[in-house]
């Protein structure tokens, strides 16, 4: 079961939309957004997914809560404060925003950690546990967006570059 993942996506609309393509293309049966959309017109995009569930947390600069907490009821899609625990395929999630937390939520019996904040891609295995930074889906700051795919069955998952095209490459490709 492949799980999309996407965070600091700030407005970018084309990068959102590009992201969409790919999920989509490649039958995600969840979306994680770890926060920083910013604006509720920057979400119309995930209207597009046609998977389960879309679920997200808020970041330090998401703006109109009220707009986008709507969006979210409309679409029903999860959303809430960070950390915010769910669960998909009997593997236990959490999801941030900023990366502060990450210290006390190493323990216990989760399965996967995922956050944002840093625009720095991460994926790294910490006693059998996947935790995964998507990167930034806007690309503002290093001018090369990202996402993240994870495998809940493997529990592997990999970087890709968010490309205009709607594919989405290796990061290192």
């Amino acid at each position: 079961m492949k799980v999309g993942i996407i965070s600091d996506s700030h407005d970018n609309v084309p990068n959102v939309q590009s992201a969409v393509r790919y999920f989509n293309s490649i039958g995600v049966e969840a979306v994680l957004h770890c926060g920083d959309f910013v604006s509720p017109f920057s979400l119309f995009p995930f209207t597009e997914l046609k998977c389960e569930k879309l679920y997200m947390v808020f970041g330090n600069n998401d703006g109109e809560k009220r707009g986008i907490k709507e969006l979210a009821q409309a679409n029903r899609w999860i959303i809430g404060k960070p950390p915010m625990e769910l669960e998909i395929h009997g593997k236990k999630i959490v999801m941030l925003h900023e990366p502060d937390a990450l210290k006390n939520l190493r323990g216990g019996d989760r399965h996967v950690i995922v956050y944002g904040h840093t625009h720095r891609p991460v994926v790294e295995k910490e006693n059998g546990r996947l935790i995964i930074n998507p990167g930034e889906g806007g690309g503002w700051t290093s001018g090369r967006p990202t996402l993240a795919v994870a495998d809940l069955e493997t529990m592997e998952a990999e970087i890709r570059a968010i490309e205009k095209t709607g594919d989405s490459l290796p990061l290192d490709g």
